[in-house]
């Protein structure tokens, strides 16, 4: 295969002439326990960390499984998503940064996509994914979506209709749109490789509305970017996700953040710029005639700023998300954005939430979801929230408040039925797991884990470290699907596991009201005490100078 530059990692590194510095050796130094919480972190606006092209595709004769992962913890219930044929764990593969897609006219059908790593012997990656049919117990993993191409940074979603999209990157900072009608089984790769354009880091969102925009797809990067500008763009689709116009320029640079559209068509753009948070509106994207253009730049005070190197040694600790509530309400047309951000004096990050309620003029000051006792030894990273249909907020993240060492983590979930003004009081959901071991050659758990709610409840797609792989003495990272909901009350009947005598000790799925379970395989927690093990320093190459791009015609 023909080598090509690769994707950068963490994202936003990219920010133009004026923001490339020389890059520098980062060596994180680790110290165990509590001070670890006090290990350096960096600033992804002060340096680009690129990748170097230096594992190979690992061909591996899979020789060894073990029974998938069921873990519950309390009244949820974490289903491990990638899977082989029979439902069995792959020994020695990872997968990480995952996007979850959800069928609107059918909640049982839902799609994640990953960072497939075939080896942890081998950065190079794919772009992989499963899907399931009835509701997040069992998964398909069908493979990659083309064997032997790198491809990272996958974003999934799905339009009103119940069809699924996946944005993936490519080595070459272009990108592919794939389209599935069938809820992720199969995908159909809608233009020749790099042919979306787009840059790293991706996110997109689909008009939804009955107005003129109806279907378009909008995405903006990071500035490293398929043109090789060095400017942080946005692009626009409105053939859905087939072709895509040439990229324009977003004031203010806000990076590292999702859109979303409101019920009469404006567009808005969250993320973080060279300092500030900001929120950028677009009213006229949606007209397919006109150039779009950017008609309202906000600044927004999230109550900190994007970190990452700490708890995520090679990551972002989080990503600004921004999410529109269309419930036709009283809060319709609310703009939220959240994001777990490193407050002034801190090393550590909380989760900071931020609304509007005059279209994105201006901002609520920021609330901190996370509702332990402010400790800077504890980290609230990958923060990540959906507004349901009825307007209600969702949040989740990983969490360390319970770890005496400060750094095993849980997913931690809380929700909001009055805007944001209030949260309720944060539950974990998922068992306290290591997110130090199972790297990739790849020194971090992915940037972002995502979430996409109903009426209901919640449906979470992360990565967790619960598989323990013998052969290595560490755990490995697996993608987990886990149903979240206020109360601990059921939301929509799901399917009941039960367990069952078979080679592959997987729940057999039956209709009840209420999601009740018998784990067939429990997990085994990381002990709170374990130290964690020291990262090989990370030497990073000499950038080379952007070219300057030809003038467009």
């Amino acid at each position: 295969m023909q080598q090509r530059r690769l994707d950068t990692a963490p994202k936003a590194f990219a920010r133009g002439p004026r923001r490339l510095q020389q890059l520098v050796c980062l060596v994180f130094f680790v110290a165990v326990g509590s001070a670890f919480a006090q290990a350096p972190t960096w600033n992804p606006h002060t340096r680009k960390q690129l990748e170097k092209y230096d594992n190979a595709p690992a061909y591996i004769y899979r020789l060894e499984t073990s029974p998938r992962m069921v873990s519950p913890y309390g009244v949820f219930i974490s289903f491990q998503a990638n899977v082989d044929g029979n439902g069995m764990n792959i020994v020695g593969d990872a997968a990480n940064e995952c996007t979850i897609s959800v069928d609107p006219t059918n909640g049982n059908h839902m799609a994640i996509g990953w960072r497939q790593f075939n080896s942890v012997t081998s950065n190079f990656r794919q772009g992989g994914w499963g899907y399931t049919t009835d509701g997040g117990i069992h998964w398909t993993f069908p493979g990659v979506l083309e064997p032997g191409v790198f491809r990272s940074d996958p974003v999934t979603g799905s339009d009103e209709t119940g069809r699924f999209f996946y944005l993936s990157l490519l080595q070459t900072f272009c990108e592919n749109m794939y389209r599935s009608t069938n809820g992720g089984q199969t995908w159909t790769e809608l233009q020749a490789d790099g042919l979306a354009d787009g840059g790293d880091k991706q996110w997109f969102t689909i008009d939804k509305t009955n107005g003129p925009g109806h279907g378009f797809q909008y995405q903006s990067s990071d500035g490293a970017d398929c043109d090789n500008s060095g400017v942080v763009e946005f692009q626009r689709s409105t053939d859905g996700g087939v072709t895509w116009q040439a990229p324009i320029a977003i004031p203010n640079e806000p990076t590292d953040g999702t859109l979303d559209v409101d019920t009469n068509g404006n567009l808005f753009i969250g993320g973080e710029g060279f300092s500030p948070f900001y929120c950028v509106r677009s009213s006229n994207a949606q007209f397919g005639n006109q150039t779009p253009t950017f008609d309202q730049v906000t600044t927004v005070n999230m109550g900190g700023v994007l970190t990452g190197g700490g708890i995520n040694p090679a990551g972002l600790d989080g990503m600004l998300f921004l999410a529109i509530d269309r419930s036709g309400g009283p809060t319709n047309n609310n703009i939220y954005m959240l994001a777990s951000v490193q407050p002034s004096g801190r090393s550590t990050t909380d989760v900071m939430f931020a609304r509007s309620t005059d279209d994105g003029l201006t901002f609520s000051a920021p609330h901190k979801v996370n509702d332990d006792p402010v400790n800077p030894s504890k980290w609230h990273w990958f923060g990540t929230f959906a507004v349901a249909p009825n307007g209600r907020l969702d949040a989740v993240w990983y969490d360390t408040r319970n770890a005496a060492n400060n750094t095993d983590s849980q997913l931690f979930y809380s929700y909001s039925t009055d805007a944001g003004v209030t949260w309720s009081a944060n539950v974990a959901v998922s068992a306290a797991f290591n997110p130090f071991e199972g790297y990739p050659n790849q020194s971090k758990i992915g940037d972002y884990i995502t979430i996409v709610s109903d009426n209901t409840g919640g449906n979470v797609a992360y990565s967790a470290t619960f598989n323990f792989n013998p052969s290595r003495n560490q755990h490995e990272e697996d993608v987990y699907y886990v149903r979240v909901f206020p109360g601990g009350v059921g939301a929509t009947p799901t399917p009941t596991p039960t367990a069952t005598p078979t080679p592959t000790p997987t729940p057999t799925a039956t209709a009840t009201p209420t999601a009740t379970a018998t784990p067939t395989v429990t997990p085994t927690p990381t002990p709170t005490s374990t130290p964690r093990p020291t990262p090989t320093p990370r030497f990073e190459p000499t950038p080379r100078p952007r070219p300057t791009p030809p003038p467009r015609p």
